[in-house]
């Protein structure tokens, strides 16, 4: 855990949260700036500060962490219309908080990057 990272003190019930799934490897919950209609991040417990970080020790949560987002779009109805799946990295990528984490976005047309 790093004690200033914003995810690290939402794991830890110091940051509120609207959590639609936990286990004992990750939490999900619903995004504070959605992007789209339906917009959930999948945080790993573990703290990760970015992709660049990651070992092929990481391969199972990795893994985790997808299936999770493909179960959470499932049971919000998203399978059939389809889904978006992003991890950023560092600021050029987009991230903004250094703890990886993987948005799942849905619920309308969603634009081409670039």
């Amino acid at each position: 855990m790093n004690q200033d990272c914003l995810f690290c003190k939402i794991i830890n019930n110091e940051i509120p949260s609207d959590r639609v799934y936990e286990d004992d490897q990750v939490i999900a919950f619903n995004d504070i700036n959605p992007q789209a209609p339906f917009h959930v991040l999948i945080i790993p417990r573990e703290h990760i500060s970015t992709t660049n970080d990651l070992t092929s020790e990481n391969a199972n949560l990795l893994g985790h962490m997808i299936l999770t987002a493909k179960n959470i779009a499932a049971e919000n109805n998203l399978s059939d219309p389809g889904y978006r799946l992003i991890m950023n990295c560092n600021e050029q990528g987009g991230q903004t908080v250094y703890h990886i984490h993987l948005h799942i976005l849905g619920g309308r047309q969603l634009r081409g990057l670039g």
